[in-house]
């Protein structure tokens, strides 16, 4: 007669619980609001959290994973423009989503902080650029190439300076002078952005 093994489910600390890594994820938002990058600590996190460190060493190897993890999670999908059907249209989605990014009562919070943290540590910014910069250029170069196949921007389009254009004025007017955005600045923007871009 025989045997036949059943493969069975992980139970316990095996399985990573979403509501868990929620709760580990709002906390490492809520730390690096009120102490900044340098001062955040795993177990700061985990007692935020009300997890043990052994929740977090089982999601991240290390605090920088951890954050970096945390920060993609909500920073990518922002970016994630639908096809309006228009570039104009997706040039106003863009940047509303880019304006939407940072000035998230969470995000805004620990921009400049997480900046200065990336000037500093070189292995945290090649972490950042890599899990959000880079990700979020591939969606915005989506929402461009789609311009391109529709006869709105020419077949030779430099797409690298297109996605600097277009999100470089919204962080400039915001993180860097930060000045007052007018109910119709985006509107604006987008008329300047079209006539640049269709050149």
């Amino acid at each position: 007669m025989m045997c036949v093994m059943t493969k069975r489910t992980p139970t316990g600390a095996a399985v990573l619980q979403p509501h868990v890594t929620q709760a580990i994820t709002d906390a490492v938002f809520d730390e690096l609001a009120l102490h900044g990058y340098g001062r955040l600590s795993m177990e700061a996190v985990a007692k935020r959290a009300e997890v043990g460190k052994s929740a977090l060493y089982r999601r991240w190897p290390s605090k920088q994973d951890m954050v970096v993890a945390a920060l993609s999670e909500f920073s990518v999908p922002l970016a994630e423009v639908p096809d309006t059907g228009s570039l104009r249209g997706d040039l106003l989605a863009t940047v509303t989503a880019v304006h939407d990014w940072l000035t998230h009562p969470r995000f805004a919070t620990i921009l400049p902080d997480l900046t200065a943290e990336a000037v500093r540590t070189p292995a945290l910014s090649e972490a950042i650029a890599a899990t959000i910069g880079e990700p979020r250029r591939a969606l915005g170069a989506v929402t461009l190439r789609r311009a391109v196949d529709r006869g709105e921007l020419p077949p030779d389009l430099d797409v690298e300076i297109a996605l600097d254009l277009v999100a470089a004025p919204v962080y400039w007017r915001l993180s860097v002078r930060r000045a007052e955005v007018e109910p119709d600045y985006l509107e604006r923007l987008v008329d300047h952005l079209l006539r640049a871009l269709q050149c």
